[in-house]
């Protein structure tokens, strides 16, 4: 499947899986990548998955972190709403989307990704979890633990890299971001390019999440 079937696929479906670039260049390119870092590709799911659209049901640490995300993006785009909860977070998404080019749109998102995580943070991080197979096996769990409010369920799987096999996928059946906001290009714009930059530019941990 090229990229645009992918993305074709993942326009109805919403699955999204993180794998390792070696699964990626020996599925579509047929030769095995030593880089260490993590991909996304977007994958036709199986027949049984349902398409119903998800009912989520937050908690109070959801809805502080779906809030603060929200105001911090209202922040760097200038638009506040006066929406709560997931619902706010994509009209502030949206608003992102309508009223800035595709450049624009990438760098407002990484504004509002740094108001939300303070950078002195985000620097001892990198500094105590240099990138290792700790730190990959340990950002994937962290991801299903505590990022479900963002993108929905998610699980951890395997990959190898570079002869090793590592726990460091993770594994997103329906993006709760992409189902709510139903546009590939908000996916790209607003969650793949600056997520990209903001990981590598923070952890020092590049990841190519690939529709």
């Amino acid at each position: 499947m090229d990229g645009k079937m992918m993305m074709m696929a993942q326009h109805g479906n919403n699955s999204l899986t993180l794998t390792s670039p070696y699964q990626w260049m020996m599925r579509f390119n047929k030769h095995k990548s030593k880089a260490p870092f993590v991909v996304g590709v977007l994958t036709r799911p199986a027949e049984n998955i349902s398409q119903e659209t998800n009912v989520y049901k937050d908690n109070w640490f959801d809805h502080l972190a779906i809030n603060h995300l929200s105001k911090s993006v209202q922040a760097s785009t200038g638009h506040c709403n006066n929406k709560s909860g997931y619902e706010s977070l994509v009209e502030a998404a949206r608003e992102a989307y309508k009223e800035f080019n595709s450049n624009q749109q990438k760098e407002v998102i990484i504004q509002a990704l740094n108001r939300a995580f303070p950078r002195p943070i985000l620097m001892l991080i990198r500094t105590i979890l240099p990138p290792s197979t700790f730190a990959r096996e340990y950002f994937a769990a962290f991801t299903t633990l505590f990022f479900a409010w963002l993108v929905g369920p998610s699980e951890v799987r395997e990959s190898e890299i570079n002869g090793k096999i590592e726990k460091n996928v993770v594994h997103i059946k329906k993006c709760r971001f992409l189902e709510e906001t139903n546009c590939v290009g908000m996916c790209i714009n607003l969650c793949k390019m600056p997520s990209q930059s903001f990981i590598k530019d923070s952890f020092g941990m590049p990841v190519n999440m690939v529709p």
